[in-house]
């Protein structure tokens, strides 16, 4: 039983990696837009850093590297900078870090994939990415796409990028 309830309380826990970039002087957030059928017409507070569940006994920043690849085909690599962890509407509790990385549009994201009953009572299972596009964002377009509750990690980022900028005693 304690257990089990361990594996219940862990569920929701999830970590991720909020991948930037500057353009100049401007920040950019990559986030990604969740696929399956539930998002597919939906765009405003819906994207996410990619993330995922943290497994049994697994380091909170190693979920997050594997879960970024897996969910985007993308290798992170690079200093990982903490951000905290934020308390979604669902309580999940998502762990994040920050880091500098870039990405070519043109190549496609590799997302794994999990399956449903789709359309629902149908008795047929589809399969579905769990990101289905990735992209760059201004930060306050970022702010706008994300998840709402996710909103204070990119706060957090570009509270942290100002302090690195000013000068010592500044």
């Amino acid at each position: 039983m304690l257990a089990e309830n361990k594996k219940q309380h862990r569920s929701q826990v999830s970590a991720g990696l909020l991948m930037y970039r500057l353009s100049g002087s401007a920040l950019e957030i990559f986030l990604g837009h969740p696929g399956g059928p539930f998002f597919a017409k939906k765009n405003e507070g819906v994207w996410s850093i990619p993330k995922g569940e943290v497994d049994a006994e697994e380091d909170l920043l190693q979920t997050a590297l594997r879960e970024f690849e897996e969910e985007t085909g993308i290798k992170p690599e690079g200093e990982y900078i903490s951000l905290g962890h934020i308390k979604q509407k669902n309580g999940k509790i998502v762990h994040a870090w920050a880091f500098a990385g870039d990405w070519d549009k043109n190549k496609p994201i590799r997302s794994n994939t999990f399956k449903i009953e789709w359309p629902p009572h149908s008795g047929q299972k589809q399969e579905f990415p769990e990101i289905d596009q990735g992209a760059f964002f201004d930060s306050e377009t970022a702010k706008q796409k994300i998840n709402h509750a996710q909103v204070v990690l990119i706060e957090r980022l570009q509270a942290l990028l100002e302090r690195k900028e000013k000068p010592v005693g500044a």
